[in-house]
């Protein structure tokens, strides 16, 4: 159980969130809290940043975004799309398109 609870603090940590979750033991079940550092990376400024910023920083960390490899736009809307569909963003349709526009400009595949 040691395993699951340090794969869950590593995924927190890439994530930037803060997050208690429970580990179970042989013994017993007990809650862990972590609190992680405040972000310190900042988006850049561009067309949508705010849009970025409310739906993107709920789950991932300004580095996290930087650190993707530059993607085509219809690569950059396949992202955004698997976020709201599969992963339960809540990104409003009307949205998407103004994320993705952000995200190119910040890391879009030339």
């Amino acid at each position: 159980m040691k395993t699951y609870a340090n794969a869950l603090s590593l995924l927190a940590g890439i994530a930037g969130l803060s997050i208690a979750f429970q580990v179970a033991t042989a013994q017993n079940l007990s809650e862990v809290s972590i609190d992680l550092p405040e972000e310190t990376a900042q988006l850049k400024p561009g067309p949508g940043l705010e849009l970025a910023r409310d739906n993107c920083m709920t789950c991932h960390s300004v580095d996290y975004i930087y650190m993707q490899p530059p993607l085509s736009q219809e690569q950059w809307k396949g992202e955004v799309v698997k976020m709201k569909k599969a992963m339960g963003a809540p990104i409003a349709d009307s949205d998407i398109d103004a994320i993705v526009q952000y995200l190119m400009s910040q890391n879009g595949k030339k």
